[in-house]
């Protein structure tokens, strides 16, 4: 007779012990590899193998568990038009990620370091989870996150890939572009992807920015303003940012 692992019920607990395992997870993830960059880093204009090879595994771990989950929710037994599609900017972030690592592009590589180093990361703080220990979903929504934040990590901070003004300015483009078309799937289909419709019905950060639909410019404008905040050290720095043509 097969023996099934429990699932429980509890939503998942921001910073309990749980989570600060995961954060130190995380966190000890990332230093490894922004370190394993910075090591890589001398030898990318030169083809160096060991670049490709990690950024392709990363790459290939990405698919992996992003591909099933949404092959999954897409099957006929558990779709639905409001929920299942791939249209939330999380959805988009683990994409443009394995494009960044598998092709070397620089539009995918600085919108995996905008959308990562914001909006994932802040799932990563602050995570909006139904599922707890050992449900599958679990592993799935920290897989995703945490290899999406570490690859922008390792692509910028560790191989110095860093973005231009110009790819600062496709980034919010493609962002606009996503809010746009997203929005208007939400009014068809009465959906609320990327809460342009409504907002969450739990408490959020979009709370402290005004009633719908005043908080989706406020929002977007904070997050056009953080972006260009980090981009600021890569196009002032002495030393120009390695880029993927170097490679």
């Amino acid at each position: 007779m097969p023996v099934s692992l429990p699932v429980a019920a509890a939503r998942f607990e921001s910073f309990s012990g749980q989570h600060f395992a995961i954060l130190a997870l995380f966190a000890a993830g990332a230093v490894g590899l922004v370190l394993l960059g910075r090591t890589q880093r001398g030898r990318l204009r030169n083809g160096e193998s060991s670049v490709r090879l990690t950024s392709r595994v990363l790459a290939v771990a990405i698919a992996c568990v992003a591909v099933p989950s949404q092959l999954f929710w897409l099957s006929p037994g558990n779709f639905s038009a409001t929920s299942s599609l791939p249209l939330e900017l999380c959805d988009l972030a683990w994409m443009t990620a394995v494009w960044a690592l598998w092709t070397r592009n620089p539009l995918p590589t600085a919108l995996t370091y905008y959308w990562g180093l914001t909006l994932t990361l802040q799932g990563i703080l602050t995570p909006s989870l139904g599922q707890v220990f050992p449900d599958p979903e679990f592993f799935v929504f920290w897989a995703k996150h945490l290899l999406v934040v570490w690859s922008a990590l390792y692509l910028t901070l560790g191989l110095g890939l860093g973005p231009s003004w110009r790819d600062y300015r496709l980034s919010v483009a493609v962002t606009a572009a996503w809010a746009s078309v997203v929005y208007a799937f939400d009014v068809a289909l009465d959906a609320n992807y990327g809460y342009l419709a409504r907002k969450p019905e739990s408490a959020s950060l979009l709370d402290a920015f005004g009633p719908w639909p005043v908080y989706i410019p406020v929002s977007m404008g904070i997050l056009v303003a953080g972006w260009a905040l980090i981009t600021w050290p890569w196009v002032t720095s002495r030393t120009r940012p390695i880029t993927w043509a170097d490679a």
